[in-house]
């Protein structure tokens, strides 16, 4: 089969990710769509926008998916596969909604979902099945006729993501003094989320920890072949919200780099391998905070960069988009994963990484739209 005809049955990919502010006005905006229906103050939401007035009101993400959906559209049409991307967002603009729409009005009925999230976790997956949903449920209402919406498996333990990840920690590794670097320790960062959720993550619960762990142990093993060097790893967590007396993942980033220090250990590598491109949580918990604890202590660190739009992160969505549509079509294409996990489902069964409150969502075993 031709290249041109390995999208078969999908004529469109949507690039969903979470959005953020592109202007000091609309911080306080998007902030209140991300805390809908949770009865925050203004008060409090202005105090959180302090995070993104520090950086002009503008968050990295938007810029860094417009780089990411061209990254896709040109190496799409390098290798002959013919697929519109189009883009839209969970909280700000482009919404989700206009990007379906446009890609419905464009004539597409089979839509390939590609989110900024490489692991499995109610907010990471769950939670834009449920979005998708709301979508068609407003296309629906406009009378358009609705797309079957199928979502890309999670990639966290694809060679095209992880590879750019490792390369990142070598760079990262050779910014720090020399006579430290052999020493550093590595600390993989990802977003915190609540215990229970974790708990509760992917079909049979603990994978977010467990997708975490696997990619984790790929990378620092690639390091360790790379430098000859094994260097001592953790799994550690970063951008807590909520309230206090719920229990969330920990240790906490800056917890750990205290640890560090205390236990003698001569330098650092902060990787956000919980992050797909370097956004607000990045810019500030990493690079701001938690560089400024480690220079607090006087210990030397770096942090490595995330995948971004690097192409062969854009190779490996092709790979993915081929993968599925083969799938689709009953062929038994090779699915490519690392460590020991294998790769994951296609489709995410019923019940995967439930809501507190259940909630209509696409792209799964339980979606009302098929």
């Amino acid at each position: 089969m031709s290249d041109a005809l390995e999208a078969r049955p999908y004529d469109a990919l949507l690039l969903l990710s979470f959005g953020g502010p592109e202007g000091p006005e609309d911080v306080v905006p998007f902030l209140e769509n991300v805390t809908r229906g949770r009865g925050i103050p203004r008060e409090r939401l202005e105090e959180v926008g302090r995070h993104y007035y520090r950086f002009g009101g503008v968050s990295p993400i938007n810029a860094q998916n417009r780089a990411l959906a061209e990254a896709l559209r040109k190496d799409f049409a390098a290798h002959g596969l013919h697929l519109p991307v189009h883009w839209g967002n969970r909280n700000w603009e482009p919404y989700l909604t206009d990007a379906l729409r446009d890609a419905v009005q464009g004539g597409a009925r089979r839509v390939l979902v590609l989110t900024t999230s490489a692991y499995a976790s109610y907010s990471g997956c769950r939670q834009y099945r449920e979005n998708l949903a709301e979508s068609l449920a407003a296309l629906e209402e406009e009378g358009l006729a609705l797309p079957r919406v199928d979502k890309l498996r999670h990639y966290f333990n694809h060679p095209g993501f992880l590879d750019p990840v490792t390369d990142g920690v070598l760079a990262a590794l050779g910014r720090l003094p020399e006579a430290v670097r052999d020493g550093a320790h590595l600390a993989f960062c990802t977003h915190s989320i609540p215990t229970a959720s974790a708990e509760t993550s992917g079909p049979d619960g603990g994978a977010y920890v467990a997708q975490h762990l696997d990619a984790a142990r790929v990378i620092a093993e690639a390091v360790r072949e790379a430098t000859g060097v094994d260097r001592p790893w953790q799994l550690v967590y970063q951008s807590r919200s909520g309230s206090p007396q719920v229990p969330w993942l920990e240790p906490d980033v800056c917890d750990h780099l205290e640890d560090l220090y205390g236990s003698g250990a001569p330098a650092v590598v902060m990787i956000p391998v919980g992050f797909v491109s370097d956004h607000m949580e990045v810019l500030y918990d990493l690079d701001t905070e938690a560089m400024a604890k480690a220079e607090e202590l006087g210990l030397p660190a770096a942090r490595s960069a995330t995948v971004g739009d690097d192409p062969r992160f854009a190779a490996a969505v092709r790979e993915l988009v081929r993968e599925r549509a083969a799938t689709e079509r009953g062929e038994r294409p090779r699915r490519c994963a690392l460590g020991t996990l294998g790769p994951s489902h296609d489709v995410c069964p019923a019940g995967c990484c439930p809501a507190r409150t259940p909630k209509p969502a696409a792209a799964g075993a339980d979606s009302p739209y098929t």
